[in-house]
């Protein structure tokens, strides 16, 4: 922030851009006011920089990897009574944007302050995106800081036609780079006890066996 700032500070006349960032800051609070109340159920829309961004519909692919996760880690959550479970249309409302991420999860701590009502959502321990050609700039530019700069201790980055799964961790105030895993065990560093075979999230049969399998363990 001091690098940001700075500079303002040794202006010999800061008045202009100061007043300039305040209406700029005053503008996006009302439009994003606006946003959250005219925003509707049958619409995916997120607010990012103070711009409304509506989503159009996703591949049966995207769809599909979406669902898979979502399946596995809620039967794998309300097993081991682990939280709570978010798809696609919950809204993370975090300091200055909004968003609806694919897959996410609130661990018992956040799960416990959450109420049948609620329609926006403070930042979740677990965040998964699946990546389209429209998203994928978000998903890895601004999600990925502001997902870490909230404390998301845990972000997958699903990628449904390579069929990778990169797996970031918060290290410190942003994430751990990680390189993309296609084959072989996933496990969560974040969500207690959560393990599935990446196949899992790409092929039907894969994830029926590793749901199968969930339940048949002790």
């Amino acid at each position: 922030m001091s690098v940001v700032i700075e500079p303002i500070t040794r202006m010999v006349q800061w008045d202009e851009p100061i007043d300039a960032l305040v209406r700029m800051r005053t503008r996006e609070r009302a439009r994003r006011r606006r946003f959250i109340d005219t925003v509707r159920e049958d619409q995916k829309a997120e607010f990012i920089y103070g711009e409304v961004v509506v989503h159009s519909p996703v591949t049966l692919r995207h769809n599909e990897v979406s669902s898979r996760l979502a399946t596995l880690l809620r039967a794998h959550c309300q097993r081991e009574s682990l939280g709570k479970v978010g798809i696609e249309k919950l809204m993370i409302s975090l300091s200055r944007n909004d968003y609806e991420p694919d897959v996410c999860w609130f661990g018992p701590a956040k799960a416990s302050d959450l109420r049948p009502d609620q329609r926006r959502f403070p930042a979740p321990d677990f965040v998964a995106e699946a990546l389209s050609p429209s998203t994928e700039a978000n998903d890895r530019g601004v999600k990925r800081v502001d997902y870490a700069a909230h404390g998301v201790a845990e972000y997958w980055i699903i990628d449904p036609e390579g069929e990778t799964v990169e797996p970031l961790i918060l290290s410190g105030a942003a994430y751990a780079d990680a390189p993309p895993v296609r084959q072989g065990d996933l496990s969560s560093a974040t969500i207690p006890g959560f393990r599935i075979p990446v196949r899992a999230l790409f092929d039907d049969k894969a994830c029926h066996a590793a749901l199968a399998a969930l339940f048949l363990e002790p």
